[in-house]
């Protein structure tokens, strides 16, 4: 337990709001009310980086956060940026919400991102250096040992050798094709024999590790990257030649898939769209600072790059590898390690996951409560001869997904077995695609859903006879069923044996593999019919509860807001006084803080251990919040135009009492308290990390969660309190 278990509620429920920024007309009602999506990315994505320079954080997390960032970049490149540059090249002009063209956007886009690469090669610099004074070394290959290059050279004929493929650029060999971040190493070499010159690329396998680590005895832990290692035995791979000058080189390309709506067999569409996805034009090439002229020359005309595309690096190209780096044998400069909990009433049932959802609705928080409590659900469902039938979404899920093992397995035990299947996970098509065809083997049926939407929706549905009726248990989440990213996404699993919750699920289930929408949903809302529209009168009747002089709040939490409506809404309700407080992680296209405008909307984001991936909304219903009287929702979906209107997503209202409890007076409690990872969103954009520096001990709630069980998983051992907000009088 804690040896400070209260969330300091008056932190954030008492606090006032900071006094309001007056601001031109423009930015009150014109387009600029709206911050630009890519820029409030890149504001994230700084946000990440910070995390790499921040000295209180383990060594090595520091590094993981550094090749977070790297990652997030790449990836921001070849979905968004592609995007937008082609919308520029066809002349399209047609503004963004905040009034930008696409080529204004691509103007400051790469005017920041300029910035945000320079700093992460200073921060890799500083990390660097502590890594060598800890005994963490990423040498060059001047720094080897003769006995060390031996030893290196041995590794290179077994491991690297085999799989190297050296291609010569000249007439009689085209220069190859060099796929989506793909890394390669260009080399001018000079033939011994007669001084001729060559030219030759070496692709960088991505199979093999990008850094080599060397025999040693514990005591430091010393690295070579793969490509220092190609120059080392350049003349393996080149008899009879010698080095006369290199640079490395790597490219990203445009990864958005371009698919037939109408095509008939959409698994195929996906498998040649995702060939040509590695094919597709490359967005940024970065190459090393001070390549050869001739050498950099013939690249770029091969490649077919411009210059405006091309950013030299003096530094380590392609951080996003350092992930690499972080040993596990080096736990002093690591998190302390963290075993999710198994709730406790579960365990008082022996860990028969019907009975403790037959006692009342449970809602877990990952990955504070083991997301191995699905697994469970599922693989029981699986061999339970009384479960008739197992409906289940999938958008992300794990390789050797232990989900996807026991829907075949249930399927081949003779249960009825969906299967919803996105194949338009961006990233995930072709995993996708391999878990589709197992689960049919296995005799599921596996249904793709619309080609025109995506299905984001996190749904699970069993269906157990029990006596004499069926009665449906269902599971709704917030994130994907990937047991992986769940060790580290924050998210939310609800489980139910509501009537009205399983009715509901089904018609959905229905809906997404049968196209009739589902009429007469009960307690859940849906996009793309109807989860919008409850949003905004759920903000409207906070609107009348403010006008007739009622407690009138919301509180949400999620990754990303940019939806106009959505947001033009949350000012109408400031303006009539409803007091409005976001946790939004990453994009956040409304302006807080702005006299006339917003001046009862705050917003901050989280950045820490884990990664905030839940979505939440509160509505204070006329008695404020926390309340017992509150509606409290939980959802799949951000709000962003395309999970509000391309998406099928779930927005699901969670009655039961301990359950309202736990999110509300718990996980939004703790969410808004924060102080040790948070940042605030000002008027002009900027955002702000929280002061600490006069706190011995500033609130931390990842480091409450993990300390904490959550309310609605108590069973008979969780006789002791766990701190709880006291609901406001009724």
């Amino acid at each position: 337990m804690l040896d400070r278990p209260e969330i300091p509620a008056a932190d954030f429920l008492r606090a006032p709001l900071p006094a309001p920024v007056e601001l031109d007309e423009d930015r009150r009602t014109g387009p600029r009310r709206f911050f630009n999506r890519e820029r409030s990315w890149l504001a994230f994505n700084w946000r990440v980086l910070d995390e790499a320079a921040n000295p209180r954080l383990p060594l090595l997390e520091r590094l993981r956060f550094l090749s977070i960032s790297a990652a997030n970049l790449d990836e921001f490149y070849t979905v968004r940026v592609a995007g937008l540059r082609e919308l520029a090249r066809a002349g399209n002009v047609s503004p963004a919400a905040d009034g930008r063209t696409p080529a204004e956007q691509l103007v400051l886009i790469d005017e920041d991102a300029g910035r945000l690469l320079g700093e992460q090669q200073d921060v890799w610099k500083t990390i660097r250096a502590e890594m060598e004074a800890a005994g963490l070394c990423l040498l060059t290959a001047d720094a080897l040992t003769a006995a060390e290059k031996a030893e290196m050279a041995d590794y290179f004929l077994r491991n690297v050798f085999p799989v190297v493929s050296p291609l010569a650029i000249d007439p009689a060999h085209p220069f190859p094709f060099i796929p989506n971040e793909g890394f390669a190493l260009a080399v001018e070499l000079e033939r011994k024999a007669d001084k001729r010159l060559l030219r030759a690329l070496l692709p960088i396998p991505a199979q093999i590790d990008r850094f080599v680590r060397l025999p040693g005895d514990g005591s430091t832990i010393r690295f070579l990257p793969l490509e220092a290692l190609l120059l080392l035995q350049i003349e393996r791979v080149f008899p009879g030649y010698v080095l006369k000058g290199h640079c490395a080189f790597r490219v990203l390309r445009d990864s958005d898939l371009e698919l037939e709506e109408e095509a008939e067999d959409l698994v195929r569409e996906f498998e040649t769209a995702l060939k040509r996805r590695r094919r597709g034009e490359i967005v940024r090439m970065k190459i090393t600072a001070n390549a050869p002229a001739g050498l950099r020359r013939e690249i770029v005309e091969e490649i077919g790059v411009e210059e405006n595309e091309i950013i030299e690096v003096d530094g380590l190209l392609g951080l996003a590898a350092l992930k690499e780096l972080v040993v596990g044998d080096r736990k002093d400069l690591l998190w302390p390690s963290f075993t999710p909990r198994v709730p406790e009433r579960v365990q008082d049932h022996d860990g028969d996951m019907f009975a403790a959802i037959r006692q009342k609705d449970m809602l877990l928080h990952h990955p504070y409560e083991t997301f191995d409590m699905v697994i469970r659900f599922l693989q029981q469902a699986a061999l339970d001869p009384n479960v008739l039938a197992i409906k289940q979404t999938l958008y992300r899920t794990s390789r050797d997904s232990p989900i996807v093992a026991a829907l075949c397995e249930a399927a081949e035990a003779g249960k009825q077995v969906t299967a919803l299947v996105e194949l338009k996970a961006r990233f995930d098509e072709a995993a996708n695609i391999r878990q589709s065809r197992r689960l049919e083997r296995a005799g599921a049926h596996v249904v793709y859903g619309f080609t025109n939407y995506k299905t984001h929706a996190k749904i699970s549905t069993v269906v157990r006879r029990e006596g004499d009726k069926l009665v449906t248990y269902t599971h709704f989440g917030t994130g994907n069923y990937h047991p992986i990213t769940a060790r580290i996404y924050t998210d939310l699993s609800l489980f139910t044996m509501s009537e009205a919750l399983g009715r509901d699920a089904t018609k959905v289930f229905n809906y997404i593999s049968g196209y009739a929408p589902p009429e007469g949903l009960e307690a859940l809302a849906i996009s793309p019919i109807s989860l919008k529209s409850t949003l905004l009168e759920s903000i409207s009747a906070e609107i009348e509860h403010a006008k007739a002089g009622r407690p009138a709040v919301i509180w949400a939490k999620m990754n990303s807001v940019i939806d106009p409506d959505v947001i033009d809404a949350l000012y109408v309700a400031s303006q009539a006084g409803v007091r409005v407080d976001l946790i939004i992680r990453g994009i956040c296209g409304l302006r807080p803080g702005v006299k006339g405008l917003s001046e009862n909307i705050r917003v901050k984001s989280i950045v820490g251990r884990f990664l905030e991936h839940s979505r939440i909304v509160c509505f204070g219903n006329g008695h404020g919040l926390p309340s017992k009287r509150a509606r409290v929702h939980i959802s799949s979906a951000d709000w962003m135009g395309r999970n509000l209107n391309r998406r099928i997503e779930t927005l699901v209202e969670c009655t039961n009492p301990t359950v309202k409890a736990q999110i509300v007076s718990q996980i939004m409690a703790a969410n808004l308290a924060d102080v040790a990872q948070s940042w605030v969103l000002g008027p002009e954009g900027e955002w702000t990390r929280a002061d600490v520096s006069a706190l011995d001990n500033p609130f931390n709630c990842h480091r409450f969660f993990m300390e904490n069980p959550s309310l609605s998983g108590r069973g008979s051992a969780g006789a002791k309190d766990v701190p709880e907000l006291t609901h406001s009088a009724e």
